[in-house]
């Protein structure tokens, strides 16, 4: 009695989610056919065509389902042949087995919806040696595909094991801490001394780079001082100690100018020795015109 209101009660979930594609054919005992595409529509030939492939899972429940596993069938629609039947139907039955104990049909039609959807094309119900041919190759293809990334998947999840395996081995060591003892201590002992070496080394290097800085730096000081000695200031530009215009001297040469130009204002032409031998006797200054000169100059006075 328990489990026909199960079977009661899963028949109703599924009406729900698969509407007019799920029938009931029998009610005692339970036996109901599903229609499965791989794309839903409402729209019968809008499903006609974005769906190349069909088929319909037909469902035989025994009284004691699902302790145990459903008879399942499956019936081709459209698209496909007696090997893609073969497929579907081993699936279904795998898939029900591994939920024996508790309702199995609504995994079984996604399972089998799952793989409509990966072979949904023209042609898979062509039986001809060429087609069959084609088709397994590119199931292979296919199954490679599918190794590689349950490998790398593999892969990753060990990757993960691995390193909280590590966590957890560190979080317990922090945990129980390290025993004090002889061994630890001895190790613990060569592991400090070879750090103080490498941080001795390290500082004596520090040094002896900042010393032969040091003297670098004051070689070049001293360099610069030399220079600066060498140079010549303008104090000294100046001053006759190196030979050069003095600003003292100028002024006593200045002033002993001015004083020469007050005795030559002093001079009596009368005292002055004239060599009269510089001038040429037939020299006739007769002829001069002093007075045109002077007349001129009285017009430019005027």
């Amino acid at each position: 009695m328990e489990h026909i209101e199960d079977q009661e009660l899963e028949a109703e979930a599924l009406a729900a989610i698969f509407d007019t594609s799920f029938e009931i054919i029998s009610s005692s005992p339970n036996h109901w056919k599903l229609s499965l595409y791989p794309i839903d529509t409402l729209d019968p030939e809008e499903c006609l065509e974005v769906n190349h492939v069909g088929c319909s899972l037909i469902v035989k429940l025994p009284e004691d389902y699902p302790e145990v596993s459903p008879d399942l069938d499956v019936e081709i629609i459209r698209g496909l042949g007696p090997e893609q039947k073969e497929i579907l139907l081993n699936l279904a039955i795998e898939e029900a087995e591994q939920f024996v104990g508790m309702p199995a049909m609504y995994s079984v039609c996604e399972k089998i919806r799952e793989w409509l959807g990966d072979h949904n094309e023209k042609g898979l119900d062509d039986q001809s040696m060429h087609a069959q041919m084609l088709r397994k190759a590119k199931e292979e293809e296919q199954r490679k595909v599918q190794a590689k990334q349950q490998f790398e998947s593999q892969k990753v999840k060990e990757e993960l094991t691995q390193t909280e395996t590590e966590e957890n081995a560190v979080r317990k060591r922090r945990a129980e801490g390290t025993p004090c003892n002889k061994e630890h201590f001895e190790i613990w002992k060569e592991k400090f001394g070879k750090e103080m070496e490498l941080l001795e080394e390290e500082k004596e290097t520090a040094e002896s780079e900042k010393e032969k800085g040091g003297k670098k730096s004051a070689a070049k000081k001293l360099n610069e001082e030399e220079l600066i000695e060498g140079r010549v200031s303008g104090f000294e530009q100046f001053s006759q100690k190196l030979g050069l215009a003095n600003f003292d001297a100028l002024e006593k040469a200045a002033e002993e100018a001015e004083n020469e130009e007050g005795d030559v204002e002093d001079l009596n032409v009368d005292e002055l020795e004239v060599d009269e031998d510089l001038f040429d006797e037939d020299d006739d200054l007769d002829d001069l015109d002093f007075d045109s000169d002077d007349e001129s100059d009285d017009e430019i006075d005027i």
